[in-house]
């Protein structure tokens, strides 16, 4: 399986496709695991192969550099794809202090950019959303004890009766 052209990288990914080999072992200089160079390479294939195997997605290199950086900086839409469907971290910064968004930006892949943009738009909303929710989740329970306790009095008889005077427990 011929994954690269460059010869130091072919024999780097043999090596890397042992039997036995640590999937989130780094084994380059740079610490870049199998991860990190399907991604760079842009080979989706092979990357969902090791995610699959249980490696980190989120496994930054010596540059900081997770997957998700490397597929943008190689414009490989599908990586970044199958990245984000399997809960990569795009808002991940490098040593540079750039996501993955940033550097799809700066190298011209602007379907990759807008890709990530949208993602990152669309995950801020559906917090936003879960917090409101569990915000008035919340606060109904505690108006709903509240007007509960007001409501029943116990009286020296035994029974429960009505109060309208709205003082609390």
């Amino acid at each position: 399986m011929l994954l690269l052209d460059c010869g130091a990288e072919v024999d780097t990914l043999k090596r890397l496709l042992e039997p036995g080999s640590a999937v989130n072992a780094p084994r380059d200089a740079c610490g870049q695991t199998p991860v990190h160079l399907a991604a760079q390479a842009g080979h989706p294939f092979f990357l969902l192969w090791q995610l699959q195997t249980g490696a980190d997605l989120n496994q930054q290199d010596a540059f900081g550099e997770a997957p998700i950086h490397k597929a943008a900086k190689a414009g490989s839409l599908e990586c970044l794809s199958l990245l984000v469907a399997s809960d990569a971290l795009i808002d991940l910064q490098n040593k540079n202090g750039q996501t993955a968004e940033d550097l799809a930006w700066s190298c011209g892949f602007l379907e990759c950019a807008k890709f990530l943009t949208t993602v990152k738009h669309t995950q801020s909303m559906k917090l936003s959303e879960q917090s409101k929710c569990s915000f008035n989740t919340n606060n109904c329970g505690l108006l709903l004890k509240k007007k509960r306790a007001s409501r029943i009095v116990d009286n020296s008889n035994g029974k429960k009766h009505r109060s309208d005077a709205g003082h609390l427990c």
